[in-house]
């Protein structure tokens, strides 16, 4: 029975002709397996079937996902990331070595929760720095936060009344069930680079998930230092992201799941 596999050049490059032959006839292939996205079952007998490529700093991981989830592609990943993933795929939830240090630096907090826009529930993140952010190059005062992002092409938001606009070239990367990265575009079109990265995947609920593989894509929020907070509920997120918006604080864009 053949494969319905899909090996993108990208991944092809990577893996080589021989392996990606050997896995479009079924050699290596697994018949079932849990998608890397939704982490509910496929068979690449009956379903089109991705391949996607995990790689880290040392290693690599292939793994597969339902085509409707994700295209096949290559994911340039941390090397923590990637044991997580291995770890996750394998069933296996025993802590890895000693955690790296982060760098002393603003951090941007990222909180995920779902948001009601005309009578629909969407997958959302707010993204809010722990200090200012200033431009780089600059001596570091004020907060060019919110400036830096609409050149990119995030768009003022006073009210969280229509879902805002979709921002190409950026994405949103959902892998084994978890939150692993916001992607934006490479140097050049080059490969996708990591504008936020998880120091560990963020857990996400059925719901979020769901929401997001429904609409294929995650609106972002992101507001200034001081602007939303960490709040418990969803409820209470939705007020700070109201009042954030009408105070001129909030820019959004809609970011499809990494490589749509």
């Amino acid at each position: 029975m053949p494969r319905m596999l899909d090996v993108s050049d990208e991944v092809r490059a990577e893996i080589g002709d021989e392996e990606a032959d050997r896995l479009l006839a079924g050699d290596n292939a697994p018949g079932s397996y849990d998608c890397t996205s939704c982490r509910t079952p496929g068979d690449s007998e009956q379903e089109r079937t991705s391949t996607v490529l995990f790689i880290g700093d040392e290693t690599a991981v292939l793994a597969f996902a339902h085509a409707g989830c994700l295209p096949s592609q290559v994911v340039q990943v941390t090397e923590e990331q990637l044991q997580g993933a291995v770890r996750s795929i394998s069933g296996d939830s025993a802590p890895g070595g000693p955690q790296k240090s982060v760098p002393e630096q603003a951090v941007l907090g990222v909180t995920s929760g779902l948001v009601l826009i005309a009578g629909e529930l969407h997958p959302a993140l707010v993204v809010e720095p722990t200090s200012p952010i200033a431009r780089p190059g600059t001596d570091g005062v004020g907060d060019d936060f919110l400036p830096l992002l609409i050149e990119q092409g995030f768009m003022p938001v006073t009210a969280l009344a229509a879902v805002p606009p979709v921002l190409h070239g950026w994405s949103v990367l959902l892998a084994v069930g978890q939150l692993h990265a916001v992607l934006q575009p490479g140097n050049n079109g080059g490969q996708p680079v990591a504008w936020w990265q998880a120091h560990q995947p963020l857990q996400v609920t059925d719901g979020w998930r769901a929401a997001a593989n429904k609409h294929q894509q995650v609106l972002m929020f992101a507001a200034p230092v001081g602007s939303i907070g960490r709040q418990p509920r969803e409820d209470l997120l939705r007020d700070a992201l109201d009042k954030a918006a009408a105070n001129g604080k909030l820019v959004a864009a809609a970011l499809p799941l990494a490589g749509v």
